[in-house]
């Protein structure tokens, strides 16, 4: 199964004025599923911060999937997606489709995330919401292409079926 990091992106849960609840309920739910989470992190809403926990996660760390949560709404702080855009070498639009997708059908707030998804090196790194509930529901909608994703990216030749 796939390798897996979660960095949880807030300025309060970085400096210890809040608990992270989105970070360790990502663990349990991945982990629940069979994939290996051996990293977690705390970072604030800065995108030097923010692009360093990424490229350790992806270089030194060498996780399969790396994944965001908090940060790519609209509010002056939230800049986890330009800190993602500022490491990946591809992006993978539908992904972030596809979670967006998801998330309007429960919430007319989804329109506003500004989540991407996209791969550095051999390692997928996914944006999402920083609420629990939000970040599961999101993580849901992809979950089913974690695999092939990982799979593909790391050059598996094998057709798509």
């Amino acid at each position: 199964m796939p390798l897996v990091g979660i960095i949880t992106v807030s300025d309060r849960s970085s400096s210890g004025l809040r608990e992270d609840a989105s970070g360790p309920g990502l663990k349990i739910w991945l982990e629940s599923r069979g994939f290996i989470v051996s990293r977690l992190e705390i970072v604030p809403d800065e995108i030097e911060d923010i692009a360093r926990a990424l490229i350790d996660s992806c270089e030194i760390h060498h996780m399969d999937i790396v994944i965001t949560t908090g940060g790519t709404g609209v509010a002056p702080r939230d800049v986890t997606p330009e800190a993602t855009l500022q490491v990946v070498d591809k992006l993978v639009p539908g992904m972030a489709e596809a979670m967006r997708a998801a998330s309007l059908t429960k919430t007319p707030h989804a329109m506003i995330s500004r989540a991407v998804v996209g791969i550095r090196g051999k390692t997928l790194i996914i944006n999402l919401p920083g609420s629990p509930k939000g970040a599961i529901e999101n993580i849901e909608a992809v979950a089913p292409a974690l695999n092939h994703a990982v799979d593909k990216i790391k050059g598996d030749p094998s057709d798509c079926a």
